[in-house]
């Protein structure tokens, strides 16, 4: 059964530091390279609202630091902007100075030419088998993925899957953005199964998704955001995105790379199956679209 630890607070430190109560930070960090990977896909000095908030990332570092890991380097591969732009301009480069920490671009050479593998007999072979990333990425013992909780116009959700999934290409390989420009690349062409596909040849420790803010309407930029004060955290990343696809108001069969790992079991994606330490999902659902909407809803199943 996975524990999927749903948290609201207004102030965003109170609401993660009381969700990783609930997570076995020391199993995961002690002793290892540990890698954050916040969102980081596009940001300017007028509009930081698409990327993880830098009170997110303090907050995230500390509690791994209380834990004795062997590094931090925080992993950043934006695929619409120059990483480090939007870590500066975005507040979260100043976070990583502060709190002593490394800050890596992925997406800066060498390249190393990685294979994917698809599960044809599950009838979900993408177009894109090979991927090039950045060796270091091959490297890090523990990852933590640090997402917003968002809306996407090709995804249907952005979370922690995605997160990683449209990072690790290295856009200094493919080209920014990373469309047909240097070298070609075929990830929009089956999007849901090349997600799917990334989360099986780099699986994240961790999942934390926060909603300082939310984005609804549309995404991963130019949606209406709202502060909701909310994260959901857990070891597996695909209860994590059930969870946060089912608080936009998706079940798993409305997301497909979550149908697509259901299939292939990368995760449970049955909340029946799923342990809730702090906030029930019902409870979840009713202060998110409170939130969001002005009005509490509790969607059907919740």
């Amino acid at each position: 059964m996975a524990t999927v630890v749903i948290t609201q607070d207004q102030n965003i430190q109170t609401a993660i530091d009381q969700a990783l109560v609930h997570i076995p930070l020391d199993v995961l960090v002690r002793g290892r390279l540990v890698a954050i990977k916040p969102n980081d896909t596009w940001a300017s000095a007028e509009d930081v609202t698409g990327v993880t908030q830098p009170d997110t990332l303090r907050t995230v570092i500390r509690q791994v630091k209380e834990y004795g890991p062997k590094h931090i380097v925080v992993s950043g591969g934006s695929g619409a902007a120059q990483t480090e732009e939007v870590f500066r301009v975005s507040g979260m480069m100043n976070v990583i100075r502060e709190e002593g920490v490394e800050f890596f671009d992925h997406n800066a050479p060498p390249f190393m030419e990685v294979a994917l593998e698809y599960v044809p007999e599950a009838d979900f072979e993408g177009p894109q088998k090979t991927v090039f990333v950045n060796p270091r990425v091959l490297e890090y013992d523990c990852l933590i993925t640090l997402n917003q909780l968002k809306l996407h116009e090709l995804a249907t959700v952005t979370l922690s899957l995605k997160n990683v999934a449209m990072s690790y290409p290295a856009a200094g390989y493919y080209g920014h953005p990373r469309s047909a420009q240097r070298h070609p690349n075929m990830f929009k062409q089956d999007l849901h199964s090349f997600i799917v596909a990334m989360a099986r040849r780099f699986p994240a420790n961790l999942a934390i998704t926060a909603g300082h803010p939310a984005m609804v309407g549309t995404g991963p930029l130019g949606g209406y955001t709202v502060e909701t004060g909310m994260v959901i955290a857990s070891t597996d990343p695909v209860a994590a995105d059930v969870v946060g696809a089912r608080l936009l108001g998706f079940e798993p069969q409305g997301v497909r790379h979550l149908w697509e790992a259901r299939a292939i079991r990368l995760g449970q994606t049955d909340v029946r199956q799923m342990r809730f330490p702090e906030l029930s999902l019902r409870e979840a659902i009713q202060r998110f679209t409170k939130a969001v909407y002005g009005r509490g809803l509790t969607f059907e199943h919740a």
